[in-house]
């Protein structure tokens, strides 16, 4: 988290701070629970989101007394979303990736944190991908952070390495080693992919978006089952998805794609 020392409204920090740790809740929060997750006094957590009611991006169950986000903010994001060239550049490409692979297809941009999932274009199957936009995935395991540590900012790889992690959902410790040469792979081959690293049972394969000034800006992403997609995946999905990069990032006046 950025140091916020030096500015002055604290309150519109706070009131962000409480809809950031809000957005990835799959149910209804006590406000005690919000306040310990913060480390906010609990009264203050609670005028916060009296405020956040009043004005419609918060709800609170009548009969739980639970509070949670409502859909307007999802409108608020979606229509900043539908307003940017590089969504509206990908989506036409997350159509045709999603229907040529038969798998759900995502957009992410890295911010401080991880990589930020702003759109998602999902696919009719018995296995669904519960990843909503807005969600942030970790640099260290997830496809999507694996090539922002690829393409991206060099100095964040060292710092993603000399981090403490927690034990993956597949049950393996974090290894610097291995993350260092799956990065490697992922500079060689434009692609990277991430086995139960982010949700148990599920894989995905992403690749770099590149812009005009052929800087690092996104990925698009195809995730599924490990049936869809195994450890190591088919070549010609990972050619399908190395394909769509490039595509978009050609649209985006991308002159020199580096795979």
């Amino acid at each position: 988290m950025k140091d916020t020392s030096k500015i002055n409204n604290h309150s519109a920090i706070a009131a962000f701070q409480i809809i950031e740790e809000m957005a990835p809740m799959n149910e209804a929060v006590r406000v005690t629970d919000l306040a310990k997750r913060l480390g906010m006094p609990r009264a203050k957590v609670y005028r916060y989101l009296q405020t956040l009611s009043n004005i419609g991006y918060v709800r609170q169950d009548p009969v739980t007394e639970r509070y949670r986000l409502t859909l307007k903010l999802f409108h608020v994001g979606q229509a900043i979303a539908d307003g940017t060239q590089l969504t509206s550049t990908a989506r036409p490409v997350m159509v045709q990736l999603r229907d040529k692979a038969e798998l759900t297809c995502t957009l992410s941009i890295p911010e401080d944190g991880g990589m930020r999932v702003v759109d998602i274009v999902r696919v009719d199957s018995p296995v669904q991908i519960i990843t909503k936009p807005g969600a942030l995935l970790s640099f260290h395991a997830s496809a999507q952070g694996k090539i922002a540590l690829a393409f991206g900012d060099p100095d964040l790889l060292s710092a993603v390495l000399a981090a403490d992690h927690p034990a993956l959902p597949n049950g393996k410790a974090f290894d610097p080693a291995r993350l260092n040469a799956e990065i490697d792979r992922a500079r060689q081959t434009g692609w990277a992919v991430a086995p139960e690293e982010t949700l148990s049972g599920l894989n995905a394969i992403s690749a770099p978006i590149f812009d005009l000034e052929n800087r690092f800006v996104a990925t698009i992403t195809i995730a599924g089952s490990l049936q869809d997609i195994p450890p190591e995946p088919s070549a010609p999905l990972c050619v399908a998805v190395a394909q769509a990069a490039r595509a978009i990032s050609i649209d985006l006046g991308c002159t020199e794609y580096p795979t």
